[in-house]
């Protein structure tokens, strides 16, 4: 599983794809080292003998869970079918997918062109049930790791909600006063925009219309007065 003989001469031929992802914008920012361990499978790919090494990082703060589109990981499908990609490089299963049907998806069509799957763990031949078998088994945990997250995050957040203590962000040009409630910004210029806003969507009935219509006018959004605008449920 981890000797660079798996990798044929033919194979070698082909460009080496490093699929680097991380879920959310707040991930991009901070978890930098997780994206410097990802950006360090080209020179893995390279150590493997891959000379034409591409890195595909446009899902950058784009969940892998299935319901966001993803144009780096269409992209890698696509140079797949052709049959460019010798082998696929990611920093764990979870990277290039969060969902049964994307991993099995990739390891089928990795199994066609009979790409090889590598990680900072080896390397895999998704053509021997053994590999394909212990892959299937790591894209599972991945969608299950998932699961458990989403569960613990909404327990988390209805605990808060029963105490009165969940606090979640409003519109802009809107802000929360805990006597009044919810209430438009003190500021006229961003009550004038968002009442403009409704009307013009009530008039042309469409939202890409109303942005179209405010871009040639020349109409802008203003700042809001302040940030953090917090609203609460009890």
């Amino acid at each position: 599983m981890t000797g660079v003989e798996l990798i044929s001469t033919q194979l070698l031929k082909r460009k080496a794809v490093v699929y680097v992802r991380q879920s959310t914008q707040s991930q991009v920012m901070t978890n930098l080292e997780s994206r410097r361990r990802q950006y360090d499978l080209v020179d893995i790919a390279r150590q493997h003998g891959f000379s034409d090494v591409e890195v595909i990082d446009d899902d950058l703060g784009r969940s892998a869970s299935g319901t966001v589109a993803r144009p780096g990981f269409d992209r890698l499908v696509a140079w797949l079918c052709a049959g460019k990609v010798g082998a696929v490089l990611c920093q764990d299963a979870s990277r290039l997918a969060r969902n049964g049907r994307d991993w099995h998806h990739l390891l089928e069509l990795c199994g066609l062109v009979e790409a090889r799957v590598i990680d900072h763990d080896g390397v895999y031949n998704p053509c021997q049930p053994n590999d394909r078998l212990l892959l299937g088994m790591k894209g599972s945990i991945s969608e299950f790791e998932l699961g458990v997250l989403r569960t613990r995050m909404l327990d988390a957040a209805r605990s808060k909600a029963r105490r009165g203590e969940l606090r979640l962000s409003v519109p802009f040009g809107y802000l929360w006063h805990r006597e009044a409630g919810l209430g438009l910004d003190p500021d006229l210029r961003l009550q004038e925009v968002i009442r403009l806003i409704f009307t013009r969507f009530r008039e042309l009935g469409s939202a890409r219309q109303v942005l179209l219509s405010m871009t040639a006018d020349q109409i802008h959004f203003p700042r809001p007065s302040y940030e953090g605008r917090m609203i609460s449920f009890t």
